[in-house]
């Protein structure tokens, strides 16, 4: 047998670069583990060190139940100014990788057998993508948001000058229909430039040079955002865009399910929880307690304070109040650990699902064929509240503003929304259409399928 046919037999290795927080870790996990299982070696590289507990405990928890990935940790440099510590830490945790960057050329040139492609986290396109330039090697971004987000994070830096001047209340995505400047976090449209602004333009601006732009979502629920992107309407010469998405979760996430769920009879349960990172004011998460209990409905939710997990030290009972937990004993759970949400939607007492709008939240949601009330909080989450409401999948409360405004939502508007969504029988069934358009998506000849064996056989050339 010939030398380049040999060659061509190896295996692909491809290497993996997360950004921060569980929101960008999960999708990363779950990727390399479908490549992993379609024979392709990977390498993980993990920035040190983490921001949040759960991050470290996920990576060592993953790391023993998958052998066969490689880790390689990335020293980061210490960033000191003000002016990115004081801001929100998972974003100063993106700066300290992005200026860490150009330690990775000995660190990806070492890895044996050669890498085959880099898979980047967006919001690291700008600084990583040169490193892989000067080393030829092909870099992919891994957009770990729906298609509609993915629309404006590219095209944003071609209209940021225009949009704090212009007076109308609409953007306007080329190729897209326009969207309300309230669907835009605050601080994209705010005179000065602050690390998120910054990153999303630079990084934006930047993508047109990778690869190729992978992307969590699938077909049959975003075609028209795949569309305008791959036809060169949002911007043009952007490379490809596939979505091989939703990406199921792995062994490595299974826990003990709550017994407590057990009991409640069947899609009786709404559970309520607002993602890894969103902190919610004492006002607000005791408004949200009057009205879970005003719903009528079981609720299981899930409480956070802080925006770091290891910061959130309060007694539940001093953030909620004692009395409450003692009162909703038998109708509803309150917990303060971080849960694992896979396991909690499967389960088939769970009927509804009040959420904040990440993007893995509503991939579970539509994987597990489970109702969405959404209630938007920050950054992508009302572009992914739009996707919720225009495939079915529930409804979204679009007059309770972005979560830590000056507005807090009462419990009785609270309790009626929960209680419209428990009730609506639409929502059941088109949620349970999703769900298997969702499973047809990464089955054999599915869409998303057929998108990750294309990007394998370009990796194997």
């Amino acid at each position: 047998m010939s030398h380049s046919n040999h060659q061509r037999s190896a295996a692909p290795h491809v290497a993996l670069l997360p950004g921060s927080g569980m929101g960008h870790l999960t999708p990363f996990l779950r990727f390399a583990v479908s490549l992993t299982s379609r024979n392709i070696r990977v390498t993980i590289i993990t920035p040190h060190s983490t921001v949040s507990l759960a991050e470290s405990q996920t990576l060592s928890h993953f790391f023993s139940t998958f052998p066969s990935i490689t880790q390689k940790q990335l020293r980061l440099l210490p960033v000191n100014e003000a002016s990115v510590t004081l801001e929100d830490p998972f974003y100063a945790q993106y700066e300290a990788i992005r200026r860490s960057s150009h330690l990775l050329p000995p660190l990806l040139s070492l890895l044996s057998p050669p890498l085959s492609a880099l898979v980047t986290d967006m919001s690291l396109a700008s600084t990583v993508i040169p490193v892989t330039q000067a080393l030829s090697l092909p870099n992919y971004i891994l957009f770990t948001s729906s298609a509609k987000m993915l629309t404006l994070f590219v095209s944003f830096h071609s209209m940021v000058d225009s949009q704090a001047t212009n007076d109308s209340d609409e953007i306007q995505i080329p190729g897209m229909r326009p969207i309300p400047k309230s669907w835009v976090p605050p601080s994209l449209l705010s005179d000065t430039y602050n690390l998120l602004k910054t990153q999303i333009v630079e990084n934006g601006k930047k993508m047109i040079e990778s690869d190729g732009i992978l992307i969590n979502t699938f077909q049959s629920i975003e075609h028209e955002s795949l569309e305008a992107l791959n036809d060169g309407k949002v911007v043009n010469g952007l490379p490809r865009v596939t979505a091989i998405g939703p990406f199921p979760s792995c062994d490595f996430e299974r826990s003990r399910p709550l017994a407590w769920l057990d009991d409640q009879p069947e899609g009786s349960v709404v559970y309520v929880s607002f993602g890894s990172r969103t902190a919610m004011s004492r006002e607000q998460i005791r408004e949200l307690g009057d009205g879970l209990v005003r719903s009528g409905c079981g609720f299981l939710w899930l409480v956070k304070e802080k925006k770091v997990d290891w910061e959130d030290a309060a007694e539940l009972g001093e953030v909620v109040g004692e009395e409450f937990i003692e009162s909703v004993k038998g109708k509803g759970l309150v917990v303060k650990d971080w849960l694992n949400q896979e396991e909690i939607m499967a389960h088939q007492a769970v009927g509804g699902f009040l959420s904040h709008c990440g993007w893995n939240s509503l991939s579970e949601a539509m994987w597990h064929g489970v109702p969405v009330l959404a209630w938007p909080q920050h950054r992508d989450q009302k572009m992914n509240a739009y996707v919720v409401e225009r495939i079915g999948l529930g409804m979204w409360a679009k007059d309770w503003d972005w979560g830590g405004g000056e507005m807090v939502v009462k419990g009785d508007e609270i309790g009626k929304r929960v209680g419209e969504l428990m009730g609506n029988e639409l929502h059941k069934v088109q949620a349970m259409r999703i769900r298997e358009e969702a499973r047809k998506a990464v089955g054999d000849g599915g869409s998303s399928m057929k998108g990750l064996i294309e990007l394998i056989e370009t990796w194997e050339k």
